[in-house]
């Protein structure tokens, strides 16, 4: 598998690109994750939140999106983390992970990183330098941490 990674600021998405993102999002966080919310929250359009997606061909198989610090207290703000199913297993949750670091340092130098870890994948964000900010708490019955990079 070849991945071409695209990050985009939202004004520059295209039709065909917020689609395959939202589709991604809906098929892994609604259908599969069965957490019903609204996954179109107003956020992917503002400020200056950039879009990374991570493509094989023309398949979106990996993506999440960085949300202005301007507008989340300061810091960059991860979030939407996706691995499309039939890509997991195949170590692209670290490339997206490398490269989401990657994206926020070249637009946002300097600037902490936060996000909204499932609990369980604890270990997984420490790897790149996120610590534990305050406690557990239950977002759509799953168990999520606050984690920080700074």
């Amino acid at each position: 598998m070849t991945i071409d990674w695209v990050c985009k600021h939202h004004s520059d998405l295209g039709k065909e690109q917020l689609y395959a993102i939202l589709q991604l999002r809906a098929e892994v966080f609604v259908v599969e994750q069965k957490c019903l919310y609204q996954d179109i929250d107003g956020q992917d359009l503002e400020g200056d939140t950039c879009h990374l997606m991570g493509w094989d061909g023309d398949r979106l198989v990996a993506y999440l999106r960085l949300l202005d610090p301007e507008l989340q207290g300061g810091d960059v703000v991860i979030g939407r983390v996706i691995i499309a199913p039939a890509a997991r297993g195949t170590g692209l949750g670290h490339e997206l992970m490398t490269q989401a670091l990657k994206q926020a340092g070249k637009h946002w130098p300097e600037v902490p990183i936060y996000l909204s870890a499932q609990a369980h994948l604890q270990g997984y964000y420490g790897r790149y330098g996120f610590v534990v900010v305050g406690e557990e708490y239950l977002e759509d019955d799953i168990p999520h941490i606050g984690m920080r990079r700074s």
